[in-house]
C-alpha cells in the first residue's frame, strides 16, 4: 500500500499536466499550449535521462501541432512538430519497449507529412513503422489504433492506406476503449470523407457526448450535412 501511494504521488503531477494539455487542446487554445510546451521543453532539458520528461514534451508539441493543423497553419505545424520528434526520439532511445513512446513518435512523424512534401515520404514510412511497433508492444492500445487510422486516413489506398483501413482502425480503437472520444471523432471524419454523412454525424455526436469540450468536434458536426 505504501509503495502504491508513493508511486501515485510521484505520477500525479504528470497526470495533472497531461490533463491541462488536453483541456487546452480541446478548446484550441494555442497560447496556452505554447506556454505548456515551453515548460515541458525546459523540464526535459533539466532531465536528459528521464524518458517520461521527454515524452511529456513530445505530447505537448504534438497537441500544439494538432491544433495548428486544425486551424490550417502549416508553418506552425512544422515549427512545433520537429522539436516534438526530437523529444519523442529521445524518449524511445531511453526506453524502446514502451509502446506509448513509440506511438507519440509515430504520431509526430505523421504530423509532418502533410506540411513538408520533401520529407513526407521518409517521415510517412517512419510513422508507419513506429506505430506498428507500438501496436506490437501493446496490442490493446486504443490510442495506437487511432494513430494508425489517422495515417491511413491521409495516405491514399495506392500507397498502402485508404479510408476503409482507417475506418477499421478507428472501429478497433473503439472496441478496445468505448470511451475514446478521439476514436469517434476520427471515425466521423473518415465516414464523412466516404460520403456516409449520417454515420459521420452519429460518430461526431458520440464523440461530443464523451467530450463536450472539444471545439474541433463541434465544428466538424456543424459542417456535416444531415444526409
Amino acid at each position: 500500500m505504501r509503495v502504491w501511494l508513493i508511486s501515485f504521488l510521484l505520477a500525479a503531477p504528470v497526470w495533472a499536466a497531461q490533463s491541462e494539455l488536453e483541456m487546452a487542446r480541446d478548446r484550441q487554445d494555442r497560447a496556452a499550449l505554447e506556454k505548456l510546451a515551453e515548460q515541458a521543453a525546459a523540464a526535459e532539458q533539466k532531465a536528459d535521462n528521464d524518458a517520461a520528461a521527454h515524452y511529456h514534451a513530445a505530447v505537448a508539441y504534438s497537441y500544439l501541432a494538432e491544433v495548428a493543423q486544425e486551424q490550417r497553419d502549416k508553418a506552425a505545424v512544422k515549427r512545433v512538430a520537429e522539436p516534438g520528434i526530437r523529444s519523442a526520439e529521445r524518449a524511445v532511445a531511453l526506453k524502446p519497449d514502451v509502446a506509448e513512446y513509440r506511438r507519440i513518435l509515430g504520431t509526430l512523424y505523421g504530423q509532418i507529412v502533410p506540411v513538408n512534401i520533401l520529407a513526407g515520404l521518409s517521415y510517412g514510412k517512419k510513422s508507419q513503422e513506429s506505430i506498428a511497433k507500438a501496436i506490437e508492444l501493446d496490442p490493446k492500445s486504443s490510442a495506437a489504433y487511432v494513430s494508425r487510422g489517422v495515417g491511413n486516413y491521409y495516405v491514399p489506398s495506392g500507397f498502402g492506406g485508404g479510408l476503409d483501413l482507417a475506418i477499421r482502425d478507428f472501429q478497433k480503437a473503439i472496441e478496445l476503449d468505448p470511451k475514446s472520444d478521439e476514436a469517434y471523432l476520427w471515425l466521423g471524419l473518415a465516414m464523412r470523407k466516404s460520403n456516409r454523412n449520417a454515420e459521420a454525424r452519429k460518430a461526431f455526436s458520440k464523440s461530443l457526448e464523451l467530450n463536450p469540450n472539444r471545439v474541433w468536434t463541434k465544428q466538424q458536426l456543424e459542417k456535416t450535412p444531415a444526409n
